[in-house]
């Protein structure tokens, strides 16, 4: 008998039906990740590179130096546009570092990597332990309905029973989510903020809360006093939000085609860890200009399988993952980036189905009418 669950919603298409992945959907690999952990922990690929470290964080720091040099020689000028942008392209590339050393990637002992990622997460402004508490939840059951954060409604609905229960303006936005997703990323680093203040603000027993709250508003006022100080009101204004929306729209490009529009796991399943990685994550071809553009986050297959995989070595254990997969009839997804984009917006419209809207309505044709 199948375990699988059936939402029915009411749209203009009649009922709306997602069925969710259960233990009968996939088979046991029971022995498949002690397997292929053998063969990668042979080949030395969960060994630190320091070198790699080094040099990302030089890197870093001079764009970082250029950047701040750019402000100071620009002045009041709308070219500061520029210098905003650049700064929220950093500090994405700040916080894939900081992903890396909360998954003791980075240095050799565990304490070291926490207090770093800490630090590194506080200079992007966000809070370390709200974003640890939802990631770790994730790494542990990535895309199962109620267990994994980053699948509950968050104006985007990922869930069909999530967008048949929106109501008012987040109906409006949920029946058209494919197409405004990337729109309203310009919103997510902002966002980001919120959340980690609202979590080190108002939950309890929040380990470090203080040192992170230390950070943040070191970090805001970092940030803030100069901009204000030193451009005209308007254009400080217009510096931020650039700033935020480039933070968020990149942060978005790069984790949304890890996981969304992948199988969606039952509540109840109870998967072994190979399957349960490996079937809910999608890969992004491209080579080393993907890496770099991602942090990483391309192999994301192996990440999840090895999470504190150095980000040079994922390359490698992409080969014999992908070798064993298909040594073993195991689905193993990888697309180009553009693709993922297109699944993303593609899994998102379907979703925004069960809030009502039409999949055959377009926005250039209701604006300019049909053929």
């Amino acid at each position: 008998m199948s375990t699988s669950t059936v939402v029915e919603t009411t749209s203009i298409l009649g009922p709306v039906r997602q069925t969710y992945s259960g233990n009968a959907d996939f088979p046991p690999m029971a022995r498949a990740f002690k397997e292929v952990s053998q063969v990668v922990r042979e080949m030395g690929l969960l060994q630190r590179t320091k070198w790699f470290y080094l040099l990302n964080a030089l890197g870093i720091v001079l764009a970082l130096g250029g950047a701040v040099t750019g402000f100071i020689l620009l002045g009041d000028s709308w070219f500061q546009l520029l210098i905003a942008g650049a700064l929220g392209l950093i500090f994405t590339q700040i916080a894939f570092v900081a992903h890396e050393a909360a998954h003791r990637q980075v240095l050799t002992s565990g304490p070291a990597n926490f207090r770093l990622a800490r630090i590194l997460v506080g200079l992007v402004g966000m809070s370390y332990s709200w974003w640890d508490n939802k990631h770790t939840k994730h790494h542990g059951n990535p895309n199962q309905v109620g267990k994994d954060p980053d699948i509950e409604v968050d104006t985007v609905s990922f869930l069909e029973e999530d967008a048949a229960k929106s109501r008012g303006l987040i109906r409006l936005i949920t029946r058209r989510q494919g197409w405004l997703f990337f729109p309203l990323l310009t919103l997510e680093g902002l966002n980001l903020h919120y959340l980690g203040l609202k979590y080190l603000l108002t939950k309890k027993d929040v380990k470090g809360r203080w040192i992170e709250l230390g950070l943040i508003t070191a970090r805001l006022a970092t940030v803030l006093v100069p901009v204000f100080l030193l451009l005209p009101l308007g254009m400080a204004f217009a510096f931020m939000g650039v700033q935020l929306a480039v933070f968020g729209v990149y942060m978005g490009a790069a984790f949304a085609p890890n996981h969304k529009g992948m199988p969606i796991i039952e509540p109840g399943a109870r998967l072994d860890f190979f399957t349960k990685q490996v079937r809910t994550s999608r890969n992004i071809s491209g080579g080393w200009w993907v890496t770099i553009f991602m942090g990483g986050l391309n192999y994301q297959v192996e990440h999840h399988l090895f999470p504190n995989m150095p980000r040079p070595h994922l390359a490698k254990a992409r080969e014999i993952v992908r070798d064993y997969c298909l040594s073993n009839d195991v689905p193993y997804t990888e697309t180009s980036l553009l693709k993922s984009y297109v699944i993303v917006i593609e899994y998102l419209n379907r979703v925004g189905l069960s809030a009502g809207a039409d999949p055959f309505d377009c926005p250039a044709v209701a604006q300019f009418g049909r053929a």
